[in-house]
């Protein structure tokens, strides 16, 4: 029951009404749009199409020519130290058409997949044991992890004195520099299968055996595409470092009779042509991953 007021004492003031929230001004709402509307180029993760991917990629090589043209022709730099594109051009036309160009092209093509063919066959098992059974990865682990880090040149010597000069030493660098590196990244990748695929693969009655080939190996299949693709990508750099060093052909060797000449031309384009081969084995290795996992997020 209301207590009646007493005379004299003083009155309280009610409490004012909740007022409605406000409204946003005209020049706030017009700030959020603005805001969104920054160009997608510059919008953190902000996908690019295709065509605008082309066209920035090819920007920057017409970019990079333009800077080394103006660089060498405008006399900046000696040309004996690096030479125009010009004169570069020109030792590219001399040495298809006069010092068989393209048989060296062949053999450094060869050697690379060669030695990356071998090493990929060997390691990708090697790799999904030591992924998929934990006593295989404690028992290979530590010295595949080991051997990972000692650069392939550094054994060039012992090759040379095992195998001698010939092409076995070439295939045995480029085999070095990629069997340690599929290994590891394959059994990391396949290590990491989702565990709720695993159990309920066992759910179903699956055996150890079919888990490794209906879980783990289809789950990682994309991946251990994607880790080919970036190792190949390094066995380039390990051809070279082979043919430096005691042979009579490939992009290497002509390499180091053009340093010798001081026929700085003939570097630069054999320095090219390793970057534009590599470019088109990696596109079409890209190309092959999507065909052949087109589930894959990997693109």
């Amino acid at each position: 029951m209301t207590q009646p007021m007493q005379a004299g004492s003083p009155a309280v003031p009610a409490a004012p009404a909740a007022m409605p929230p406000a409204l946003p001004s005209a020049s706030a709402t017009q700030a959020v749009p603005a805001a969104r509307r920054r160009h997608p180029w510059l919008t953190p993760l902000a996908p690019v199409g295709s065509s605008a991917r082309w066209l920035l990629g090819l920007s920057f090589f017409v970019l990079f020519f333009a800077v080394w043209a103006a660089v060498t022709l405008g006399g900046l730099v000696p040309r004996t130290f690096l030479a125009d594109p010009l004169t570069m051009a020109h030792e590219a036309w001399l040495l298809f058409t006069e010092y068989g160009f393209l048989g060296d092209i062949g053999m450094t093509v060869w050697r690379v997949l060669g030695g990356f063919v071998l090493a990929a066959v060997l390691a990708v098992p090697l790799g999904i044991v030591m992924g998929a059974y934990k006593a295989a990865e404690a028992f290979f682990e530590p010295f595949v992890s080991f051997c990972r880090y000692l650069p392939a040149s550094a054994f060039i010597p012992l090759l040379i004195l095992w195998a001698g000069i010939g092409e076995t030493q070439k295939l045995l660098v480029i085999f070095i520099g990629s069997f340690f590196q599929i290994v590891l990244m394959v059994a990391v990748t396949v290590g990491g299968a989702r565990r709720d695929l695993v159990e309920a693969a066992y759910t179903l009655g699956a055996g150890s055996a079919g888990i490794v080939k209906r879980v783990l190996i289809p789950g990682a299949a994309p991946d251990i595409a994607e880790i080919l693709r970036l190792v190949l990508g390094w066995a380039w750099t390990y051809v070279i470092v082979a043919e430096l060093i005691g042979s009579s052909s490939g992009i290497g060797h002509m390499i180091t009779d053009s340093q010798a000449l001081l026929n700085t031309g003939q570097i630069i384009f054999g320095i090219i042509v390793i970057g534009c081969i590599g470019l088109v084995s990696d596109l079409l290795f890209k190309l092959a991953n999507r065909r052949l996992f087109p589930w894959s997020a990997i693109q």
